[in-house]
Order: structure tokens, then C-alpha cells, then sequence
């Protein structure tokens, strides 16, 4: 089975320069440990207000992605998904330590589940799963969350700081799940050929290469991954939408129905097209939870115009 190769502790990671990374995630970690989930709750909102009050061309970015998205909305509706949003980016930071540091009883005490048998099913089948998630920014609460019941692999890009990718890797992995290099194809095939669960998140602007223009929301030529269609034709997989949302202190997980069926085969625009209709509904179940502070419309169909030019 491909996996990424685990990154390897070593002495210089120790170096001065990289006792900051410890320092915050030490820091982070005995905060979601010690405190009660209310008060990181709160205080995860407070940060993310004060990001927003700074962070002013990422407001800008959340905000054009919304009157793109949905240019029918009143702007106070959309300004107010703005500040939730930057709200839910704060609570982030302390739901990613979360998700790598807590024990599973307490997971479990937040969260509950909804058709956690189909994902059973389909394994007692045989069958591998591409497991479609959005960018909520709650996904590593999410792929924890799977953890429980359904563990599989995760598409692992590695950061830049060492000791940061060190950190990542352990948490990710620590409670069952795996990684796959995120250039890995062969790898993420013999893994769905396999019977295993691969998670896949098509739902950002991944730039021009290997990428077709299909509508997504009221964008009509949204650039969109191609690699949904090519894991689908060769691997016969199942495809699963699944997202976990907040409502207020806790977390609910919902698994959806096999999808492959509708997939045209050997169709990249229509494969495409099938997958951001289901990641559009997945999205509108908690629409200020989603990632708006990413420029998701940045590259354009005609690639003589200027990259970024409907953030302008």
C-alpha cells in the first residue's frame, strides 16, 4: 500500500530557530487539553474577529468570493457570513489541535453521525471510496472524526518547517489514518483498487494544469480539477460526499449516498460538473464554515487575461 514516508524525528529539529513552531503548538495543545471546549470555543471566535479587523485583503478576497458565488444575495446577508466566517477561521487553530491531541472519548462526546453504516457497507463490499470533503474549516475535526469507525489515507502535501511538518504528520496519522504524497496518482489508484478510503478535496482552484471550466455556484467557468474523472474511470470506485458542520458546541458528520452512477465516463468536463453540483450542497449545509478566504475564482478560462483579475 502506498504511503507517504513518515517524516523522521532527528536533534535538529531542536535548533533555536524552530523553538517557536514547539513553543505554539505546545501552547496549543495544553490549551485545548486543559480548557473546556466552551472557553476554546470562544476564544477561537474573539481571535478570529481580531483577524478580521487586520487581515483586511482576506476580507476583501471572502467577500468577492461571495458576490461571485451568489450575486442574488443581499450584501448584509453576505457581509454577515463574512464575519462568521472569519469567526469560524479563528476556531480553526484550536479544532486542529482538537483533532490531533484529544482522545477519542472526547470526540465522540461532540460529535454525532449520520449514515455511518454506508461507509461500512461499501468496505464489507470491497469496494474502495473516494471520499469527497470540502475545505470546512473544520476538516481535520472531520478526518479525525473518520478515524473513529472508517480510517483511510489523506493527500499530504508537506510544509515547509520542518519541525511544522513533523508536528502535522504525527497528528494527522496518530489515531489510524494514513498519507499519500498528494503527486502520488499511481499511489491513490492502488489504494481505491485496493478497497481503501482515499479523501479528495476538489473544491478549490488548484490552477490551470490538469483542470477543465465548469459552473460552480453562479460561476460559470470556474477552474476545477480534472482528477475526479481519472480516479473514477480507473479505479471503479465509489464516491461519497461527506462533511461535518458545528452547531453550536458540537459536531454532526454526515456521510452521503454512492454517487459514482451519475460520473460520465471518460468526461472530464462532465465529471467535473457531477462533482461540483454534490460539493455545492455539501457547502450550503454550513455555508459560513466553508473556506471563502481562499481565491477560489482566481484562475481564468482565457489564459490571456490577467491571473486574479476577478479579485481586482
Amino acid at each position: 500500500m502506498s504511503k507517504y514516508p513518515a517524516p523522521q524525528f532527528s536533534t535538529a529539529l531542536l535548533h533555536p530557530k524552530y523553538w517557536g513552531v514547539w513553543f505554539g503548538f505546545g501552547l496549543l495543545f495544553a490549551t485545548v487539553t486543559l480548557l473546556p471546549y466552551k472557553a476554546t470555543n470562544k476564544l477561537g471566535r474573539a481571535i478570529g474577529l481580531l483577524g478580521l479587523k487586520l487581515g483586511k485583503s482576506r476580507a476583501h478576497v471572502a467577500r468577492r468570493n461571495l458576490e461571485l458565488a451568489f450575486p442574488e444575495m443581499a450584501a448584509s446577508e453576505r457581509e454577515a457570513i463574512v464575519i462568521e466566517n472569519f469567526k469560524n477561521s479563528g476556531l480553526a487553530i484550536f479544532e486542529t489541535a482538537i483533532a490531533w491531541v484529544w482522545p477519542n472519548w472526547r470526540i465522540e462526546k461532540h460529535f454525532s453521525f449520520e449514515n455511518k453504516q454506508h461507509m461500512l457497507d461499501l468496505e464489507a463490499q470491497g469496494r474502495g471510496v473516494l471520499v469527497v470533503c470540502v475545505h470546512a474549516l473544520n476538516l481535520e475535526l472531520t478526518a479525525r472524526a473518520f478515524s473513529l469507525f472508517a480510517p483511510g489515507y489523506g493527500v499530504y502535501r508537506p510544509h515547509t518547517n520542518p519541525a511544522y511538518d513533523f508536528i502535522q504528520y504525527w497528528g494527522r496519522t496518530r489515531f489510524g489514518n494514513h498519507m499519500v504524497d498528494r503527486k502520488d496518482v499511481k499511489g491513490m489508484l492502488k489504494i481505491l483498487r485496493k478497497g481503501n478510503r482515499l479523501w479528495y478535496l476538489p473544491d478549490h482552484d488548484y490552477n490551470r494544469k490538469n483542470s477543465v471550466f465548469v459552473p460552480f455556484f453562479a460561476v460559470k467557468d470556474a477552474c476545477t480539477t480534472a482528477g475526479t474523472g481519472v480516479l473514477v474511470d480507473a479505479s471503479k470506485c465509489a464516491v461519497v460526499t461527506a462533511s461535518s458542520f458545528r452547531t453550536y458546541n458540537n459536531y454532526h458528520l454526515q456521510i452521503d449516498n454512492d454517487i459514482s452512477a451519475n460520473f460520465p465516463r471518460k468526461d472530464a468536463v462532465g465529471a467535473a460538473t457531477v462533482m461540483n453540483k454534490a460539493i455545492e450542497t455539501v457547502i450550503l449545509r454550513g455555508l459560513p464554515q466553508w473556506m471563502w478566504l481562499h481565491k477560489r475564482f482566481k484562475t481564468m478560462e482565457d489564459p490571456s487575461i490577467k491571473k486574479g483579475i476577478r479579485y481586482d
